[in-house]
């Protein structure tokens, strides 16, 4: 049961293994971009590819969906961002009940944007938990923890992938202490660890009050969706890459630099350099071809 593209590689993995995958449970197309075409999800692309039966249920509550499972009489189930809360009746549906691949050190950032919310808060490490599931938000127990570095310049796009990779892998470990009778599980701790919320555009503007660090952080975090923003000229700009510079400036949001560059100065004295940024209805690109069909005056300030 898995929707986006991070799903994929564990059943990539689980199809060349000894493992067979009876059937996959994916969330329905979508309209997407601006034409709104009805598109299919990554993983009912791939199942459709490989030849395996994939069901899209509107609501797994109060529908079919438990009767599917038990057509198919799978001895697990095994879930991967699926964005679908599960009740009772599927998570006790095979013989070794549900585990899922969830992109986080549980129980720290339960919820929907792990990885995300793993770069914005400028974290040095994280990886991945594979869980037994319950009716809890991502409260069950943890049966295997594969953790990874979190490079300084790591977007949360570059992220996913490496994460996606990581719980292939982890997911076939767990398989093979779970047939085995070897998992050993963890009861997570109580309490509030941190809930990864959504994604949402409001988290786009820049304040450039706040430290390099942190604008560094976001700019890496919402990378390449929804993107981060800032105002330059009076126009909304995206800033897609950015770097922290060993260079003092001044006031929030000044530009320090706008010679083949724009470093700017942040609240907490240090500068960043922006690397990549795209104008309004114009392609992506790098700081100094921006410079050349946008002047920006050295002193002024980003964000007014």
């Amino acid at each position: 049961m898995g929707t986006p593209d991070f799903a994929v590689p564990c059943l990539e993995k689980l199809n060349n293994s000894k493992h067979e995958i009876l059937g996959v449970f994916s969330q329905p197309d979508k309209p997407v971009g601006r034409k709104q075409i009805l598109t299919p999800p990554p993983v009912k692309v791939w199942a459709v590819e490989n030849n395996i039966p994939v069901f899209q249920p509107e609501k797994i509550k109060n529908s079919n969906a438990s009767e599917i499972i038990k057509e198919l009489n799978p001895d697990i189930i095994i879930v991967v961002a699926y964005g679908k809360i599960l009740p009772g009746e599927v998570l006790n549906a095979a013989k070794f009940g549900c585990i899922n691949v969830h992109a986080s050190l549980l129980p720290k950032y339960r919820g929907a944007a792990p990885i995300q919310w793993a770069v914005l808060n400028g974290d040095k490490k994280t990886g991945v938990s594979i869980m037994q599931m319950d009716e809890g938000l991502d409260t069950g127990d943890v049966i295997l923890v594969r953790e990874c570095e979190i490079g300084e310049n790591e977007t949360s796009a570059e992220l996913f992938d490496k994460l996606s990779v990581i719980g292939a892998d982890a997911l076939l470990e767990a398989l093979e202490l779970i047939e085995n009778g070897n998992t050993n599980p963890r009861k997570q701790p109580e309490g509030d660890f941190g809930y990864a919320k959504m994604i949402t555009k409001e988290l786009c503007p820049i304040d450039w009050r706040k430290s390099a660090a942190e604008i560094h952080n976001q700019v890496r975090g919402l990378q390449t969706w929804p993107v981060a923003t800032t105002v330059i000229n009076s126009k909304t700009v995206k800033i897609h890459k950015t770097k922290l510079v060993d260079i003092k400036g001044n006031k929030a949001g000044e530009i320090v630099d706008n010679n083949k560059k724009l470093i700017i100065s942040c609240g907490d004295g240090n500068c960043l350099e922006i690397l990549e940024l795209q104008a309004e209805g114009k392609k992506k690109m790098d700081a100094k071809s921006f410079l050349l069909g946008n002047k920006i005056e050295i002193n002024s300030v980003l964000g007014e």
